[in-house]
């Protein structure tokens, strides 16, 4: 939810369907949390945590309840809005990754969950490398659909042909995503499932910004071919989506060396 400047029609559009995104898009496994304390070298438990296009805090909510000290950094007024009214206690502030609102050297990590490739990533590298304190940590992960999984590969297809251009629902590898140069990324990949009800799963994939930018009668004649489909294969109503998480982490690097 960070809009690059040719993307910011398209990235604002969650706003629009900020209640849909919160009820139905899919959290993150306890095991990316243990990896992002491993690669940043450190606990989460008391970490000055700023998640960056942070949309209906999925993953604020889950920073917070590892104990991390989390502000939230978000520029859609619905989805700011959907966030503060799940986790009032927490802060959130208005803006997006290219131009943190932020003071210089105060945060211990930096998180963008599905929230990197709205950004310009060399403006949004600069800035996060300014608001880390030296060693901080910059994480960055997304869920990807299995492929792997015959009828995950089968819809995705479907939305391909649909969307055209290549254009998913299902989102791709984290090494296409446009990662900032002159940083040492570590990486892991965490799969795990999760049992939805049909109508949880038609609204997760109509909560992705290429359907809200469509328009409604189009969007709506693809889920509802969609749903047909999938009540033959799941007929008992529930959906096993898989997923696999892409995560990488990058340390800020210390001050420079001082000469004599």
């Amino acid at each position: 939810m960070i809009p690059a400047a040719s993307a910011t029609p398209r990235a604002l559009s969650f706003d629009r369907a900020a209640a849909q995104y919160a009820a139905a898009r899919p959290g993150y496994p306890p095991a990316i949390f243990d990896a992002v304390e491993e690669l940043a070298h450190r606990p989460l438990r008391g970490a000055r945590a700023i998640d960056v296009g942070a949309g209906t805090g999925i993953s604020t909510r889950l920073l917070h309840e590892r104990g991390a000290l989390v502000t939230a950094v978000e520029p859609g007024v619905g989805m700011a809005a959907e966030l503060h009214r799940s986790l009032p206690l927490l802060p959130v502030v208005r803006g997006d990754g290219n131009h943190l609102p932020l003071a210089t050297a105060s945060a211990d990590l930096i998180t963008y969950a599905q929230a990197w490739h709205w950004t310009d990533p060399a403006l949004a590298a600069a800035e996060a490398l300014r608001v880390l304190r030296p060693g901080g940590a910059l994480a960055l992960w997304w869920n990807v659909s299995d492929h792997s999984v015959p009828w995950i590969a089968g819809q995705d297809a479907r939305l391909r042909r649909f969307f055209g251009a290549g254009d998913s629902a299902h989102g791709s590898a984290v090494r296409s995503r446009d990662l900032p140069s002159g940083l040492d990324f570590a990486h892991r990949r965490v799969p795990w499932t999760r049992r939805v009800s049909l109508d949880t799963h038609l609204a997760n994939l109509g909560s992705h910004s290429a359907f809200l930018v469509l328009g409604a009668e189009p969007a709506q004649r693809f889920l509802a071919e969609e749903r047909d489909r999938l009540a033959e294969l799941f007929p008992d109503g529930t959906v096993e989506e898989s997923y696999a998480v892409d995560l990488s982490v990058a340390i800020s690097p210390g001050p420079p060396l001082l000469t004599s």
